[in-house]
């Protein structure tokens, strides 16, 4: 099936995502008790629409500020938009906060079934995975040691093994193939490769390694302040990108 008669898994139309800034924690409690504007508007994504099918790799192109992470927090529904509408079909694994949603004095093995548990997993689903985690994030005896005694590149080791081992339909990952040492961020981009091998797992990239963008995705989106600027194929996008840099 050719990419464009696939279904639509990620779906903005008109999307604004605005902030409230406030001077300080003292104005933003004050505002609780009073209707005086004291804020400032930030508009960190303005009126985006796009759509993703399933299969497809795009790429989100733009300096920092841009809207990026943004756009990645309300596809995983940790904020949402001020106005439009954000469609999303699919199970989500997310390359973002790699340690969060951690137990710290869980042990490894503990934490996995609690982040495959809340990704929707189900205990058969998790204890057929469970061994392909334990292998990729290779911290090897600390698997059975409490979190709180990993180091913080451990940590995200395991977050990165869980992510990309639970058999996900949309893979999203903002710049996580920075993990480790580099062997283990070859390691990284090797199974990456292979998870988009799959014609049926879509895949939304945020990174300023442009070379690494062309070698995952088919599509680019440049953005500028919240705005989007160009859609087309990764090469024209990322030809758009440098001509105004």
């Amino acid at each position: 099936m050719a990419t464009d008669e696939k279904p639509v898994v990620i779906r903005f139309t008109h999307v604004t995502k605005e902030y409230k800034l406030y001077k300080n924690d003292k104005a933003r409690f004050k505002s609780l008790f009073s209707n005086k504007k004291n804020y400032k508007i930030k508009r960190a994504v303005d009126d985006l629409s796009f759509e993703l099918r399933k299969g497809e790799g795009m790429a989100l192109i733009g300096r920092n500020g841009a809207g990026k992470s943004t756009i990645l927090k309300m596809i995983t529904g940790v904020s949402y938009p001020t106005e439009g509408e954000i469609f999303v079909e699919g199970t989500i694994s997310a390359l973002l906060e790699l340690s969060s949603g951690f137990d710290p004095e869980a042990d490894g093995y503990e934490n996995i079934k609690l982040k495959c548990s809340l990704m929707g997993m189900s205990d058969d689903e998790i204890k057929a995975v469970l061994p392909d985690i334990v292998e990729f994030a290779d911290i090897g005896e600390y698997i059975e040691q409490p979190l709180r005694s990993y180091s913080s590149g451990m940590r995200a080791r395991l977050g990165f093994a869980i992510s990309v081992n639970c058999n996900p339909d949309i893979l999203i990952v903002d710049e996580a193939l920075s993990v480790g040492d580099r062997a283990f961020r070859k390691k990284c981009t090797a199974k990456v490769k292979e998870i988009m091998a799959d014609s049926n797992v879509t895949l939304l990239f945020v990174t300023h390694a442009l070379a690494t963008a062309k070698d995952f995705c088919q599509k680019g989106i440049v953005l500028e302040k919240g705005k989007k600027l160009y859609e087309g194929n990764i090469d024209d996008a990322i030809e758009f990108y440098d001509s105004r840099n």
